[in-house]
């Protein structure tokens, strides 16, 4: 059955309700005597945009990496809508729900849209009864179907993806995890180098996650694009959560003080 089926967007929900689509308890990675990551607790629920901020070594890349199946923590409990998981590979996270979109994209540039939604997991099709060939007609559907949801438009779907700039890429990137039916989507600086207006297209896509219902962690140096799209902030410092506020009820100010420890 095609994914495609699948992203079409519910209502949006009530954030901070029902069950989280990531609960994470006591989460802690160590690297022999370095705590990286310690004691360290967050939910995140549907429709949710949650902002992981602090500095270099302050433990944000420990956490991403320790939920989406790059490291096997030391201790603590992820559940995943109420269920226990426990991921060996980055590819069991993505099979459950969980997608990381790094700051390099991971995309090839030479391929389409649609080459770029199925990379690595390319549909076949049998030619002359018996001779599997790609099922580019698939592909290209996909590639429709699922940047219409984001509404995304370039001249030609066809074209390799080297041709868009760095925000129509980062929303080829962000379809292809649509795609493939993201509960959850961990975005490692997803505005970064990029120029105002790619900027704000980047996050005029995290709020249509947001509608779709599915969990955002935005990890961000850049404030003010945490302030325009975030639900909560969680400031991290040394492998410790420094603090939590939710964007309304805090400001720029108070984060950086968080950040610093002041």
């Amino acid at each position: 059955m095609s994914n495609a089926a699948t992203i079409a967007a519910p209502g949006r929900p009530q954030t901070g309700t029902g069950v989280p689509i990531l609960e994470v308890t006591n989460l802690s990675k160590h690297f022999g005597a370095i705590r990286a990551l310690n004691d360290f607790s967050l939910k995140i629920h549907p429709g949710e945009v949650v902002a992981l901020a602090g500095d270099n070594g302050a433990g944000k890349t420990t956490f991403i990496k320790s939920i989406s199946g790059v490291f096997r923590p030391t201790a603590g409990e992820i559940r995943l809508e109420g269920k226990p998981v426990s991921f060996s590979t980055p590819q069991e996270a993505r099979a459950s729900g969980i997608e990381t979109i790094y700051q390099d994209l991971a995309l090839a540039d030479n391929l389409s849209i649609g080459a770029n939604i199925f990379l690595g997991r390319e549909p076949m099709r049998k030619r002359f009864g018996f001779l599997p060939v790609l099922d580019r007609r698939k592909m290209a559907e996909a590639a429709r179907d699922t940047m219409a949801l984001l509404d995304f438009h370039v001249s030609r779907m066809d074209a390799p993806v080297s041709n868009f700039s760095g925000g129509q890429r980062q929303a080829v990137a962000i379809g292809r995890a649509v795609y493939w039916n993201a509960r959850l989507l961990i975005m490692d600086e997803p505005t970064a180098a990029l120029g105002v207006p790619e900027q704000r297209k980047v996050i005029s896509l995290i709020h249509q996650l947001k509608a779709q219902g599915r969990g955002v962690i935005f990890i961000s140096h850049n404030l003010q694009d945490i302030f325009a799209v975030s639900d909560r902030i969680v400031v991290m410092r040394r492998g410790v959560m420094a603090g939590e506020r939710r964007i309304s009820d805090t400001t720029h100010d108070e984060v950086v003080k968080l950040m610093v420890g002041g």
